[in-house]
């Protein structure tokens, strides 16, 4: 047995795993199959539980390669099914003919499962297994990924991100059908409104539309970033018990004095959905007058969310003492009226928001939004401490201690009052502190082992 798991180029490492999971390797539900052809040899069975006492619906599952029993998987030949969930019966003659051939046929034993399949670290091997799915309170769900040579089954893109040259320099965009965000400036972060479920993006930089003036079924941009915070940012509290004057690398003493002196900042794209899209920044060459740091960013959207999540990771970090803090906040919205601040969790409100001010060139009005909300939530175990601050045109921030490896990552929310969803300031509350709490207590995953059909 042993010889032949090697055989099949099982790893070394993953072997305890296997064995230990054997009493699990004959399931209880049949080998899912898919047409006439498909019909796989080969699986390894996960659970994925809901640690929560509420439902949670459309939860974001990431399956790490490394923790799998069997790597070596062609990317197309994955693919993940819910034995749990009715099986697909056989197209229509209309259905075959809008799609060819790549519609799914007859399925048995199962439901496949929209899936991706990305190499964050770009070193040409697949990092991650991402789908989506709901979960009943403390429910554990199996599911199976199968390994084979497949080929049918196209979905459509839920989420975009890419780069471009928008407005004479390079801006990251990324965006859900319910809200988009974009790094007009390098570290933070601009809000566009979505009417309807749609993206957007695209439109926006393809033909360098300004955000302000969108078809109006498009959406606009609503947040004025300007020298704050914006929809969400990151800092260094240099000194923790002075929160009034985070360092922020884009506002260093070296500004606009070129890129020999300046922050450094370069962008790509890590993966582009159809469920979640990223975008990376790296920070170079960040002088503050008393330290030196240098990180990499990444920004995800996800399907059906209106929230994205900011990973950040220090690969320089010099403080000019030991008690350095992270820090992280977003703008104090324009107009606001109302603010929430409590556990990790800050949100600013406004009414009556000119979201877009006069053009004198054309006599254009402004676009005044009757209600607009932001979020940013950070995480219970960075040990967020809270504090409103006046500089930088007034900013809600967060100040974090120093983790071992150097990173920390947030979650920045937004709302208005023309979207389908959260549009009003009891509905939005209530989504970022649901969304806090499941943020806090994300699904866990168990990897159960590799099975060979019989």
């Amino acid at each position: 047995m042993i010889a032949k798991l090697f055989a099949m180029n099982m790893r070394p490492a993953f072997l305890f795993l296997f064995l230990a999971a054997s009493s699990n390797a004959q399931v209880k539900t049949g080998w899912y199959t898919e047409g006439k052809d498909y019909n796989p040899s080969r699986r390894i069975r996960i659970t994925v539980s809901n640690p929560l006492d509420i439902p949670v619906k459309g939860s974001p599952v990431v399956v790490p390669r490394n923790t799998l029993p069997y790597q070596n998987i062609p990317e197309r030949w994955i693919g993940i099914v819910d034995p749990a969930l009715p099986s697909d019966p056989e197209p229509t003659v209309a259905q075959l003919k809008a799609m060819s051939g790549y519609v799914r046929r007859k399925e048995t034993n199962g439901h496949y499962v929209e899936l991706q399949v990305d190499d964050k670290d770009n070193d040409g091997i697949w990092d991650e297994i991402f789908f989506m799915t709901d979960l009943a309170p403390k429910e554990s769900r199996d599911f199976y990924i199968y390994i084979d040579a497949y080929e049918r089954g196209l979905y459509e893109h839920q989420v975009h991100g890419s780069l471009s040259n928008y407005g004479r320099h390079t801006v990251p965009l990324w965006e859900s059908k319910d809200m988009g965000w974009k790094l007009w400036y390098p570290h933070d972060v601009d809000l566009h409104g979505k009417r309807a479920p749609m993206l957007t993006a695209y439109y926006e930089y393809s033909t360098n539309k300004s955000g302000y003036y969108m078809p109006w079924e498009m959406g606009t941009d609503i947040m004025t970033v300007a020298n704050t915070f914006g929809a969400g940012g990151m800092c260094v509290f240099e000194n923790p018990a002075d929160m009034e004057n985070p360092s922020r690398a884009y506002h260093s003493p070296f500004k606009n004095k070129g890129p020999f002196e300046d922050t450094r900042y370069a962008f790509s794209q890590v993966y582009n959905g159809p469920l979640r899209s990223m975008i990376k920044v790296t920070t170079t060459n960040w002088n503050s007058g008393k330290g030196f740091y240098e990180l990499e960013q990444y920004y995800t959207a996800i399907a059906n969310k209106s929230w994205s999540i900011v990973e950040t990771k220090f690969t320089k970090f010099l403080p000019p003492s030991a008690n350095a803090n992270f820090g992280a906040g977003i703008r104090k919205i324009m107009n606001e009226y109302a603010s929430v601040n409590k556990k990790g969790i800050a949100i600013s409100m406004g009414k009556d928001v000119d979201a877009r001010i006069p053009d004198e060139d054309i006599g254009d009005e402004v676009l005044r939004v009757p209600w607009q909300g932001i979020g940013l939530v950070i995480k219970d175990k960075y040990k967020p401490e809270y504090k409103a601050i006046k500089n930088f045109g007034e900013n809600h921030v967060f100040k974090m201690p120093v983790t071992s490896d150097l990173s920390y990552e947030y979650m920045i929310v937004g709302a208005w009052s023309f979207g389908q969803v959260n549009n009003n300031e009891k509905d939005f509350v209530k989504y970022v502190e649901d969304e806090a709490l499941k943020y806090n207590n994300q699904p866990v995953i168990s990897v159960h082992g590799y099975e060979v059909k019989k």
